[in-house]
């Protein structure tokens, strides 16, 4: 991982000073792709990992000083070396009633890199509101969200499937939280597999997500939008060209796709719509725009940029199965503790 990192870190060095060496001319020469209905071709494997966080951590400002992504990316480095170096074979069992741990760094595929729009090393994906972070809720959207968590507190957390996130049971991989491959917004997934595969036509668009198996269907044309009642996982999506930036506004969200989704949940309202802007800026980057109107759930509208970069490698399947062993595991395991606790009342 150490050869890995500091190689991907020197490289982008050399790309990037060679490119400086570029004149004018040279560096006009790419061409937009395009399909054979003439609009811009967004086809390919793209990847939208990176250590920028969703929303603003802290007070500062929206871009990062050079030496402040230069800590934070060595940061990483230094980070994913120790977090790879082998396990102690001879270690003791961790404490009873303890975790056991997760996997280690070998097995994460993380962002290794600040992410930069227009040349700004950006402090948060979110770009307004000015801090960097999801907006209060209205008195609505609050009530809503009370509602929705007081109705769970009645349960315990592994009283049944329900209680389970998303992802656990391999619907989709965590809704619209900060960690959702396809949303919509789509954002990086955060621990691995943040690839994204674009497929084109002249009247759709398939965006197909490598976390366990989101898939967006985007229609292209005049939308005919689904009736009210009907709320698909991913929403209903139409798209248009707007010059070379493909336009996607998706409404019937369902409203369990809403963010935090792990502890914290905002449930979005009917009304819900959010507007993404697809812009291809050269042959190895596409500029992700989105956009989050809720008026009844948020007190103003939010949004925010992530750089996508190609990726030449393969998309594998991730296998993630409804009804998997590890759900029925988790279940069994709340019923075996406690039939435990009865037994020593």
């Amino acid at each position: 991982m150490r050869t890995r990192y500091s190689t991907s870190l020197l490289g982008l060095c050399l790309v990037t000073a060679a490119a400086g060496l570029l004149s004018p001319v040279a560096a006009q020469e790419w061409v937009m792709p395009r399909t054979p209905d003439g609009h811009p071709d967004l086809e390919g494997t793209w990847r939208n990992a990176t250590m920028t966080p969703f929303e603003r951590r802290g007070n500062g400002g929206p871009v990062f000083t050079p030496e402040e992504v230069a800590q934070r990316e060595q940061g990483f480095v230094n980070r994913v070396e120790r977090g790879s170096a082998p396990s102690d074979p001879n270690r003791g069992a961790p404490p009873a009633g303890r975790g056991v741990g997760s996997y280690n760094q070998v097995w994460f595929e993380q962002g290794a890199r600040v992410a930069v729009v227009n040349g700004e090393p950006r402090t948060s994906l979110i770009t307004y509101p000015s801090n960097g972070r999801i907006p209060p809720l209205t008195v609505e959207g609050q009530r809503r969200k009370d509602e929705y968590h007081g109705f769970r507190s009645q349960f315990g957390e592994f009283d049944h499937p329900e209680m389970r996130p998303l992802a656990d049971r391999c619907i989709v991989y965590y809704a619209s939280s900060p960690t959702a491959t396809l949303g919509p917004p789509m954002t990086p997934s955060g621990g691995y597999n943040q690839n994204i595969r674009v497929i084109q036509t002249a009247d759709y668009v398939v965006i197909h997500g490598e976390m366990i198996h989101d898939t967006r269907i985007v229609r292209l044309g005049e939308p005919n939008r689904l009736p009210t009642h009907v709320r698909p996982w991913f929403g209903d999506s139409w798209g248009r060209w707007e010059g070379n930036t493909l336009v996607i506004e998706t409404t019937n969200i369902h409203p369990g796709m809403g963010f935090n989704e792990m502890n914290d949940k905002i449930l979005n309202s009917e009304d819900m719509m959010v507007v993404e802007r697809l812009t291809r800026l050269d042959e190895d980057n596409i500029l992700y725009e989105f956009e989050v109107q809720d008026p009844r759930t948020y007190t103003e509208v939010w949004g925010g940029q992530i750089p996508w970069q190609s990726f030449d490698q393969q998309i594998y399947e991730y296998a993630c199965a409804e009804g998997n062993y590890s759900l029925e595991n988790v279940l069994k395991g709340a019923r075996y503790q406690e039939a435990q606790e009865s037994e020593n009342r």
